[in-house]
C-alpha cells in the first residue's frame, strides 16, 4: 500500500475515535503535506504546523523537558493539537470546542506513533 494510503487510513481511523476531530494533516518537517482530511488550508497548516513543531523540539530540548511529545494550543473555536510522528513527521489534528482532551491527546500520540512506524516501513523497503 501507498504511503499517502496508510496514513490516509489512520486519519479516517482517528476521525472514529475522536468524534469532535475537525480534521487532520499531516506533513514532513519541511512542511511538504503527505496527506490531509481537510477542506481548507492544507498545506498553509502543514506549513506552520513543521515551523510550529521545530520550535517545540527547541523549547524542549533548551528548558531540559526530553523530547518533544505534543503541543496543544487551545483556542475559542477548539483545538489544534501538534505531534512528533518520528523524527521527520508531524501530524496535527483540528479539533472542536468541547473535545475530551485527554481522549485527544492519547489517541494522538497513539497515530502519531503508528504513523511513525508506517513511514519508517514505507522508507525502509524504497
Amino acid at each position: 500500500m501507498e504511503l499517502r494510503e496508510e496514513v490516509r487510513r489512520e486519519l479516517a481511523l482517528l476521525r472514529e475515535r475522536i468524534p469532535d476531530v475537525d480534521g487532520s494533516v499531516v506533513c514532513s518537517v519541511d512542511g511538504l503535506t503527505i496527506a490531509d482530511d481537510l477542506k481548507d488550508d492544507s498545506e498553509q497548516i502543514g506549513a506552520l504546523s513543521s515551523a510550529l513543531l521545530a520550535l517545540s523540539r527547541r523549547m524542549t530540548g533548551m528548558a531540559g523537558k526530553g523530547a518533544f511529545e505534543e503541543t496543544l494550543i487551545s483556542g475559542t473555536n477548539g483545538y489544534a493539537a501538534c505531534y512528533a510522528a518520528g523524527p521527520k513527521i508531524v501530524l496535527t489534528v483540528l479539533a472542536r470546542p468541547g473535545t475530551n482532551l485527554g481522549l485527544l491527546r492519547l489517541e494522538g500520540r497513539k497515530t502519531a506513533a503508528r504513523l511513525a512506524a508506517i513511514t519508517s516501513r514505507i522508507s525502509m523497503t524504497q
